[in-house]
């Protein structure tokens, strides 16, 4: 215990984890490569329950369906374009309410200083999508510096919030990005599409991690299809 204390001080835990599941397997292998009476002295209960791998977070994966009758239910303008723009651009909120006017250019829409440190970023939207934005644009008169949406976030959690109330979903803003992935993914976008250009993360692990896992019936579904 004192060891590992010292070794993994002042280190994120996770670093502190795999130091002690390395440090486990080692005097498992000794064990079993040269003396089976070894006791691992990391098989103690104290230092399990210390260095514990934390459980999987279990992501919330939405079918379109249930996206697709949350949008439609949604009739205010500025309110339904929020969730699209996450749910179908696979935009976080933060993205959506720090956009400009002079930012929207059709389908495409640039991202001033995202959340990779890049420069810009883009995101490609549908075409009805930014249809709907060009007309709102256009209806509330904004100029091209003013933002698209100029609400906070905690309002525009709330109304993301509302929005799944209405069909009796638990909903979050990270949800509808989620959704934009694997809904993309399991239609057969390539998972370098999905991860490169609708999510915009910097590496694949990121990106598997919010694919969430396949169901049995879905692993079927897709094997059956394959071999069809």
């Amino acid at each position: 215990m004192v060891f590992l204390t010292k070794v993994t001080d002042g280190q994120k835990q996770s670093t502190q984890k795999l130091k002690f599941s390395l440090l486990r397997a080692l005097f498992n292998f000794i064990k079993d490569s040269f003396d089976s009476t070894l006791a691992n002295p990391c098989d103690s209960p104290l230092l399990k329950k210390t260095f514990k791998k934390a459980k999987a977070k279990s992501w919330t994966i939405l079918d379109r369906d249930v996206v697709d009758e949350i949008i439609f239910k949604t009739n205010n303008p500025r309110n339904r374009l929020l969730l699209e723009l996450m749910a179908r651009g696979g935009m976080r909120a933060g993205e959506v309410l720090k956009l400009k006017v002079k930012n929207v250019h059709d389908r495409k829409l640039v991202l001033s200083d995202p959340k990779s440190g890049n420069q810009t970023e883009i995101v490609y939207i549908p075409k009805k999508v930014a249809d709907r934005l060009r007309e709102y644009i256009s209806s509330v008169n904004l100029e091209d510096d003013n933002k698209v949406f100029p609400v906070g976030y905690t309002r525009a959690s709330e109304l993301v919030q509302n929005a799944g109330k209405m069909i009796s979903v638990k909903l979050n803003p990270q949800d509808l990005r989620r959704h934009a992935a694997t809904y993309a993914s399991r239609s057969g976008v390539p998972i370098e599409i999905v991860s490169k250009i609708i999510l915009r993360h910097s590496n694949f692990s990121t990106t598997q991690r919010y694919l969430g896992k396949v169901s049995d019936a879905e692993a079927i579904h897709w094997i059956a299809n394959l071999y069809r």
